[in-house]
């Protein structure tokens, strides 16, 4: 079974996401910020994080320069989520991130995306 790291600091959209990962077949591990993501990923091995870019302690795109550089990491799939849209997806890709997906998320847009980077 894959795994996949949730990266949300909202526990409600935390709670959406580990429903619709659960429902399309993943194990889930959940981390509230960039920092305890990087805990997280220490301890684990994942097959995909889903990175929101905003939040506190340290935000999705600095924990996304700072696991590129851990052995094992450096070609896992990294998709940053964020409610601020395309406008934030050349920041992501540049730290590392190899997609970018939209808030709220859509049942019918994460679906695909998880099954082209997990196939």
């Amino acid at each position: 079974m894959k795994r996949v790291l949730v990266v949300e600091d909202y526990a409600d959209t935390r709670a959406l996401m580990r429903y619709l990962l659960q429902n399309f077949g993943y194990e889930v591990l959940e981390a509230t910020d960039g920092q305890d993501a990087i805990n997280k990923i220490k301890e684990n091995s994942v097959d995909l994080i889903l990175m929101d870019i905003s939040m506190p302690v340290m935000d999705g795109l600095t924990a996304t320069q700072i696991i590129r550089q851990f052995e094992g990491f450096t070609k896992t799939p990294i998709i940053a989520v964020t409610a601020y849209g395309k406008s934030y997806y050349r920041q992501a890709i540049e730290a590392g991130c190899d997609d970018l997906i939209n808030k709220p998320l859509d049942f019918n847009n994460l679906k695909p995306l998880l099954e082209q980077y997990l196939l």
